[in-house]
């Protein structure tokens, strides 16, 4: 797990190093310069820089629900854990994308069924698609069995997460400009928005860790 956090911890100051530089350009603490020439940004620039900020935040939030997914697979691969000793969610959920598999594949894959159809069910490509939101992390934690509960009063339970899902959609698609995104977007509002995603994904990670490390996804280990 130490690999996910390394990851996220690394995203997560990028992140918190780029909004502070838009904040310091909106208050013309720092200036853009050249030659030794100090030249104010010019203002539609910084609604651009503004808009690319959600599209960093999108990506910090995608790519850690990922990461973080790929290593329950892994980790109970590497304990060599038995199909019929997982938790009903898990078994559901396997189920259901083995479905989308075809037969000759998970022929050529699977030697002993009961450990092997666990992974050969999984792809993580097919994992997230510009779709995740405090929602989508709720219905995935339910899957697996971890939970989402996070500290509101520093997270606002990842409501954070539509607005910053939406405007990442819209601009990947072209519905909005980056102009349209960032006209209304301020340096200290970003900070707040990536301060309360980044603790709200950080409390993931943890209840994560923990439900790795008392093999949650086990069914002997599950408080019906």
């Amino acid at each position: 797990m130490q690999t996910v956090l390394d990851d996220f911890n690394k995203r997560a100051k990028e992140i918190t190093d780029y909004v502070v530089f838009i904040r310091n350009l909106e208050n013309q603490n720092i200036k853009i310069s050249k030659e030794n020439h100090g030249t104010k940004i010019d203002t539609e620039l910084l609604k651009t820089l503004k808009a690319t900020a959600y599209l960093l935040i999108y990506n910090l939030i995608e790519s850690t629900m990922r990461l973080a997914i790929e290593y329950i697979f892994n980790d109970i691969k590497t304990k060599n854990v038995s199909f019929d000793n997982l938790r009903q969610e898990l078994k559901t959920l396997i189920w259901q994308n083995i479905k989308n598999k075809s037969a000759d594949k998970l022929t050529n894959n699977i030697i002993n069924v009961g450990k092997d159809i666990i992974h050969a069910s999984f792809d993580s490509s097919k994992l997230f698609s510009g779709n995740v939101d405090a929602k989508e992390i709720k219905e995935t934690a339910k899957k697996f069995g971890f939970s989402y509960q996070t500290n509101n009063i520093h997270t606002r339970g990842g409501s954070d997460l539509l607005s910053i899902k939406t405007h990442r959609n819209n601009l990947a698609h072209g519905w909005e400009s980056f102009n349209d995104v960032g006209k209304n977007a301020t340096g200290e509002n970003l900070i707040e928005i990536s301060e309360r995603v980044i603790e709200y994904l950080r409390q993931i990670l943890e209840n994560i860790d923990q439900y790795l490390a008392n093999e949650e996804y086990l069914e002997s280990n599950v408080e019906r």
